[in-house]
């Protein structure tokens, strides 16, 4: 029987749910509201690979400003695997973000794999899983970001990110089922957070802040506003010291790690006040 053509192209806007189930399906715990975020920090970002109507393998490949790329959502449908339907794909990822750097959170399994397409290990990316609920003492430096001007939030974001990612931010901050809080210092943001609702639970990123002590307070804020009970999970970078203590000084424990790995020149980024990443799967 005739096996009908591997095909790839961009993906629409509602292939972007499919990839977000696979991701789910992979234990990856996307949140609920993921898709739309993403499709909108790069419509042209995501790529998908079908047999005939079938689709069988997916990547996402976001660009942010003029420099940067990030990989993510890279997945077979495990009957596929093994067959070269994966590296075509990783293929024409790499070939739509060529000229800039590219980052990635893959699995520790896969750094072997992705070293032989160039990529070099930054550091470890670890999520803590704990459980969410307390008090929070009344804070007046801790203020909704949708109070703030967007300007000011945007600027802020663009020293800890690689590059600016306007499109993405604005809907990550005003998505459902989500608390987006920022912290004041002399009137001006010295830090900002965001928690979602995921498949699972919920999710704190990003955390930045000017401090630990900053980031602490941000994160006890969204701690209290969780579901007393439900799951809470913070991913922090391994080389800040002072996000893992955070994380441990609560209670909670190591579920998952990534390698933070780069194709190019990495970013230049102040980590130290870098206390939860945005997302494994765009940076």
């Amino acid at each position: 029987m005739h096996k009908p053509d591997y095909k790839i192209r961009t993906m629409t806007r509602a292939e972007v749910d499919i990839a977000i189930d696979w991701a789910a399906a992979e234990g990856w715990n996307p949140g609920m509201h993921d898709a739309q975020c993403f499709y909108a920090a790069d419509p042209n970002g995501f790529l998908i690979g079908l047999l005939g109507d079938e689709p069988i393998a997916l990547i996402s490949v976001v660009k942010y400003g003029s420099g940067f790329g990030f990989l993510g959502c890279y997945i077979v449908k495990p009957e596929y695997r093994g067959q070269g339907y994966g590296l075509q794909i990783w293929k024409a990822g790499l070939t739509y973000l060529q000229g800039r750097t590219v980052g990635l959170d893959g699995v520790v399994a896969q750094q072997g794999n992705y070293m032989k397409s160039g990529f070099k290990l930054a550091c470890a990316n670890i999520r803590y899983q704990g459980v969410a609920g307390g008090d929070f003492p009344a804070n007046p430096a801790i203020v909704p970001l949708s109070t703030l001007p967007f300007a000011e939030l945007d600027a802020y974001d663009q020293t800890l990110f690689a590059e600016n990612r306007t499109a993405f931010l604005s809907c990550w901050i005003e998505q459902p089922a989500s608390t987006a809080l920022g912290i004041l210092q002399a009137g001006k943001l010295a830090g900002y957070a965001v928690l979602r609702k995921c498949r699972s639970g919920y999710k704190i990123g990003p955390l930045f802040a000017n401090s630990g002590a900053l980031a602490e307070q941000l994160f006890l804020a969204l701690n209290a506003s969780a579901p007393a009970g439900a799951e809470l999970f913070l991913d922090t970078p391994a080389l800040n010291p002072a996000a893992v203590a955070l994380a441990q000084r609560y209670g909670m424990q190591v579920s998952f790690e990534t390698a933070r790995m780069y194709l190019g020149t990495p970013p230049n980024l102040p980590i130290e006040r870098v206390f939860g990443v945005t997302s494994f799967e765009l940076g």
